[in-house]
């Protein structure tokens, strides 16, 4: 049994974060172990606002001595830290265990927000965090936070932010467009290695269903890593993963509904 793990923030709705994460590692048929990092909950009486709740650095630090002292693993992922305590313990832990196949997804903003939770700590991340990683998996407001851009609407700003990002230690780059970049008609992201580019795309969905998206992308691609894909076809695989995944996805409530990771099942071409 492949073992993997994810360090990152419960959502209690179940469609992002940790959740979405463990999902995502089953569906692959690896094993999945959680750090949390904070607990985020929603207000159902306030138009689903977020309410953020950080776990303390000793009870973060006793769950991944856990995962990486007690267990090990062959790939792990973090998404939203939160704290400057859970940069720093995700550094020590991936630098100290030697953990090769380390995806970054640099979660910034809560969903339906549109400012980073902290800049000061965004820019811990990248100094800590982006020279550990295999690959970074940033969103367009995510690279633009990363590369010091003031906004990304076409390709070759996406191009330009994977440039800087990757200068500043990340091995790979794989940036999500999807549907934000100017005049799409399809779904577009990057990866970069350094040194090539290359344009990953699916069809463009009509949907609003998208909680979760990012961290079951990052996800998959940590779960590919971990059964020895090399990053670009972790990268390919995992974007067949999500587009079923956001294909079937659906309304939780009236403000949210996330995708379904097991909608591949029904797909005999993807094999995981």
């Amino acid at each position: 049994m492949i073992k993997v793990a994810t360090i990152a923030g419960s959502d209690a709705s179940g469609g992002a974060g940790l959740e979405a994460d463990l999902k995502t590692f089953e569906e692959y048929g690896l094993y999945g172990m959680a750090a949390v990092t904070v607990i985020a909950a929603m207000d159902p009486e306030n138009n689903w606002s977020h309410k953020v709740f950080p776990l303390d650095e000793a009870a973060l630090r006793a769950q991944m001595e856990t995962i990486f002292k007690g267990a090990g693993v062959e790939a792990a992922k973090s998404g939203m830290l939160g704290t400057f305590h859970a940069v720093e313990l995700t550094r020590e832990y991936i630098e100290s265990f030697h953990v090769k196949n380390y995806v970054l997804d640099p979660v910034m903003v809560c969903k339906g927000a549109g400012e980073a939770l902290n800049p000061e700590l965004n820019t811990a991340i990248a100094e800590k965090l982006l020279p550990l990683a295999q690959i970074v998996t940033p969103n367009l407001f995510e690279a633009a936070q990363l590369s010091g851009l003031k906004d990304i609407v076409f390709l070759e700003q996406m191009k330009e932010a994977a440039r800087i990002i990757a200068d500043k230690g990340a091995k790979h780059v794989f940036i999500k467009g999807g549907s934000k970049l100017a005049g799409a008609v399809r779904a577009i992201d990057l990866f970069y290695d350094g040194k090539n580019f290359e344009s990953v795309e699916s069809p463009l969905l009509k949907t609003i269903w998208t909680h979760g998206a990012g961290c079951t992308t990052a996800a998959a691609i940590t779960s590919g890593l971990a059964q020895g894909l090399s990053v670009y076809d972790a990268v390919l695989t995992a974007k067949q993963f999500i587009f079923k995944s956001l294909e079937a996805g659906f309304p939780l409530n009236k403000w949210v509904g996330p995708g379904n990771p097991s909608s591949w099942r029904k797909d005999t071409v993807f094999k995981g």
